[in-house]
């Protein structure tokens, strides 16, 4: 149950969200959210931006999709994590233009939310020169799953299939429709259960795939002082991608995890509906490298928020 707000025409905003979200929000209205989480688990937090000419451009998506892709940016991360999110906040600078369309961001927030099993628990509101959400995350595990766990000999594996929404984004970029795509650019989906899934069969590390899968490798490699060697054959393509540009597509928020031993791809796929793949393995060589097998190493820097 919310807490009652006071007048004025930020909080009479603030109330039309929270009509449009209803039971997908808790406990809004006092100065701090509070989070109970269980016994023995760890609090696991994570923060994302959605910026206006950054992240996103208004042409390419509905109002309600920049929202849903928002909030689903930054629980991508805690289910990276193998955490359970047990709430969000939700920091929003809104422009003149996009006044009007505050309740069909707010849905947009709000699928995302409830398709991960959470509520949103407060945030903050202010006028701005162009859309921001950041979003906030707050979740809790047992057992966190890091990405500094990779070991020489471990298995690598990837969930679904990568280079859609790079492709969806080249058409964009060309000034053309997305087509095939579109939904995986428009509509990702955080691996919240699959993660779950992943860390009890015993993976040893894992980072979701933001920046594309030969960046976040290396980001995964970095941080277990090892190098993973990649088969590029063996990457699961969209229809219509190569195993470059599934390399280098970013945003997939699909899983990258790494395993001591073979995992059970058939049972993954059966409760899923999506593939689990084995792609390649760990090996004591230069900490941070990783090799793709059939894509050349420059080809492997991924997104970079400061790069010109």
């Amino acid at each position: 149950m919310s807490t009652a707000l006071g007048p004025g025409a930020e909080f009479d905003a603030i109330r039309r969200m929270l009509i449009r979200w209803g039971d997908r929000a808790t406990g809004i209205g006092d100065d701090a959210a509070v989070l109970s989480v269980p016994r023995g688990d760890s609090l696991v937090v994570s923060v994302d931006s959605a910026i206006e000419g950054r992240h996103f451009r208004a042409p390419w998506l509905s109002a309600t999709e920049i929202g849903y892709r928002a909030a689903a940016a930054a629980l991508s991360d805690v289910a990276a994590m193998a955490a359970q999110p047990r709430g969000v906040l939700i920091a929003l600078g809104v422009s003149p233009a996009w006044r009007d369309r505050l309740e069909e961001i707010a849905e947009g927030i709000g699928e995302a939310v409830s398709a991960c099993g959470t509520t949103i628990l407060g945030g903050n509101m202010s006028a701005a020169g162009e859309l921001s959400i950041t979003t906030t995350v707050l979740g809790s595990a047992y057992a966190p799953l890091p990405r500094s766990g990779a070991k020489p000999g471990d298995l690598v594996y990837v969930t679904g299939r990568l280079g859609g929404v790079g492709a969806a984004l080249a058409e964009l970029l060309a000034g053309r429709p997305a087509t095939t795509h579109r939904a995986r650019f428009a509509h990702p989906v955080p691996r919240i259960a699959e993660a779950r899934w992943l860390a009890d069969a015993g993976a040893s590390a894992a980072i979701d795939i933001s920046d594309g899968l030969g960046a976040d490798a290396r980001h995964l490699a970095a941080a277990s002082g090892v190098e993973l060697a990649v088969e590029g054959a063996r990457i699961p393509c969209a229809d219509g991608v190569d195993a470059e540009g599934a390399a280098r597509s970013g945003e997939e928020y699909e899983l990258l995890v790494t395993v001591p031993h073979t995992l059970d791809a058939a049972e993954f796929e059966t409760r899923f509906r999506l593939p689990l793949t084995e792609i390649g393995c760990v090996v004591a060589g230069v900490a941070g490298a990783v090799h793709i097998a059939g894509v050349p190493d420059s080809h492997l820097a991924g997104h970079d928020h400061f790069s010109a």
